[in-house]
């Protein structure tokens, strides 16, 4: 009867063990643990709703007659690209590898330039609206409250472009460190299960 309990307890704590020293395989490895341990999820999760705002704010503007950042249709492209590296972002903490950490990086690389492009267009846009504003054109076709209203959702696309690229230049920079190693160190320590006395009979 005291062999089968040493035997039980021998085996559970071998697999205390082995679980154990998974658990520092996991995140002794370097590329991996400096990209999850920033927590991407939720900054993806806050990129993914500035994706969803430049969506539902391109349907809007796609509307006006005046000329908007959608005459290029930046809302659409700008937020799907945002809603891509939400989701990845979402994805690679949740299952993390070093193909899809290199996946994310490009896309952030993507997207910053996309916001480069947005920002300038958008910046154009605030310029026309100006225009429009003091313009013998604008008096017989625009009021103030319509002119202040593409100010407001183009000002706040602006604002969320520069947030996400905030969120995209930290991203990039941590998926490039985790990515700087190009072979992970791996530590295994290797717990011996302890000494049991057996008495013989």
């Amino acid at each position: 009867m005291e062999d089968t309990e040493s035997t039980t307890t021998d085996r559970t704590t071998g697999k205390d063990g082995n679980q154990e020293a998974d658990h520092r395989v996991l995140m002794s490895s370097k590329p991996l643990h400096r990209f999850v341990q920033r927590e991407p999820r939720s900054l993806g999760i806050a990129i993914l709703i500035c994706g969803c705002a430049e969506v539902l704010m391109g349907i809007q503007l796609a509307s006006e007659h005046v000329g908007t950042s959608s005459a290029i249709y930046t809302p659409f492209w700008q937020g799907a690209l945002f809603l891509l590296c939400g989701s990845l972002s979402i994805y690679t903490e949740v299952y993390p590898s070093k193909k899809m950490v290199t996946v994310c990086l490009s896309m952030y690389v993507v997207s910053l330039l996309g916001i480069v492009v947005s920002i300038g267009y958008r910046i154009q846009c605030f310029a026309h609206y100006g225009y429009l504003k003091y313009s013998q054109y604008y008096d017989r076709e625009w009021n103030n409250k319509r002119i202040d209203q593409l100010f407001g959702i183009e000002g706040i696309l602006f604002m969320s472009s520069l947030c996400v690229s905030v969120i995209l230049i930290f991203l990039c920079v941590v998926a490039r460190l985790a990515l700087k190693s190009t072979h992970s160190q791996v530590i295994v320590q290797l717990i011996p299960p302890p000494k049991t006395n057996t008495t013989s009979t």
